[in-house]
């Protein structure tokens, strides 16, 4: 094995690169590692706000991209889609052949990634593993960490979670999560320094940023598909109801999107929102700027229990979908009930906003996700003992 070591990080999904990407960074500056960049699933796709495109124009080279979303948005196509994962994926790792993989947090087509590496004896790394959820992703998650061979937590909760789960102490660190430093740079610049429209586009109403604004950020919950046209016509609603400004972004590819997706649009059809302007996807450092001066989040987006804690931003949280996830005090929990949803908004519109806590990290993570990369001992197998 040469002395440098190859990090081969598979993005799947559009959060996933603000996740991740101040690791990059610092895996690419690092004198002993070197960067392999794989970019796959929804993170190609328009549709979703073609994420690829913010990562090559921040400097990146891809190394592979690897197609393998089926249509649908179902729960049987994310079945699909995860297996059609492992078979291009293998490919690659055994083209690349990587010293390390990292896989990132929880999506459906990160078990793709853990599987890929696992049957190929490569010492896998797991960011975000040990965190708690409402759904499907919580399966997936501790999935990746038995798969997984280093931990790289966010909190120390989530470290003794992993903990529990059996996993030698040594290989479990606690580094924060990396979405967290591109916060504290925002922290420091928050100014918005873009045109919305001229740079993103969108649909909708005009919003002026001078003026008071909401941002809205809905998933569909994967055990409870049947209802995301539902929910998300009830959280329209309700947020038109309130007559305030907002910035509506698009959910991602999760069974369940295609009824999310086709709320919005029958809504945005009949109802014609005065004061609503709908996107698909903004650079991270960007959408960060547009949270920092909003008035409150609204959804299920777990930006909302990492990125606005430290931003001190407060969030109308809707549902299960960030069901015991450890949060701050910026967030208030509501179900999906167009009166509760707009009483919650109503209020915390009126806070300003919140200390920042430290919950999730203070601003370093890439630097000892690196370092942790390049010194830690590799192995591929697990053995435990009693």
């Amino acid at each position: 094995m040469s002395d440098i070591r190859k990090i081969c990080v598979v993005i799947t999904a559009r959060p996933s690169y603000s996740r991740i990407k101040t690791a990059l960074q610092a895996i690419q500056h690092h004198p002993k590692l070197e960067l392999q960049l794989v970019v796959a699933g929804s993170a190609l796709l328009s549709r979703y706000g073609t994420a690829v495109d913010f990562i090559e124009k921040d400097g990146f080279v891809v190394n592979e991209k690897v197609f393998m979303i089926l249509e649908g948005e179902d729960k049987t196509a994310m079945a699909k889609s995860t297996g059609l994962g492992v078979m291009e994926l293998s490919n690659v790792f055994y083209n690349l052949k990587p010293d390390i993989v990292i896989t990132i947090a929880d999506r459906y087509e990160t078990i793709a990634t853990s599987i890929a590496a696992t049957y190929q004896n490569i010492p896998l790394a797991h960011l975000q593993g040990g965190e708690v959820t409402g759904n499907i992703d919580e399966k997936v998650r501790h999935a990746n960490t038995k798969l997984a061979d280093i931990h790289l937590v966010t909190n120390e909760d989530a470290l003794q979670r992993v903990l529990k789960l059996g996993e030698e102490e040594s290989s479990v660190f606690n580094t924060g999560c990396p979405s967290i430093d591109l916060a504290s740079k925002v922290l420091k610049a928050p100014k918005i320094n873009f045109n919305l429209k001229e740079k993103y586009g969108g649909v909708g109403a005009e919003v002026d940023l001078s003026k008071p604004y909401i941002v809205v950020m809905q998933h569909p919950v994967t055990t409870e598909y049947k209802s995301a046209k539902n929910d998300i016509t009830l959280t329209l609603e309700a947020i038109d109801d309130t007559g305030m400004q907002t910035l509506w972004f698009w959910p991602n590819v999760d069974a369940g999107a295609d009824g999310t997706s086709k709320g919005i649009r029958t809504y945005r059809e009949l109802h014609k929102p005065k004061a609503m302007r709908f996107i698909k996807n903004m650079e991270p450092e960007d959408f960060l700027k547009l949270l920092y001066h909003a008035k409150c989040l609204v959804g299920n987006s777990s930006v909302g229990i990492r990125e606005c804690s430290f931003l001190g931003v407060p969030v109308v949280n809707i549902g299960t979908r960030q069901h015991r996830r450890l949060r701050g005090k910026n967030v208030i929990d509501v179900d999906y009930n167009k009166n509760h949803i707009t009483e919650a908004v109503l209020s915390q519109v009126k806070i300003n906003r919140l200390p920042s806590e430290r919950i999730y990290g203070s601003g370093e993570s890439g630097k000892k996700i690196a370092e942790i990369l390049a010194t830690t001992d590799l192995k591929f197998h697990k053995t435990i003992t009693y």
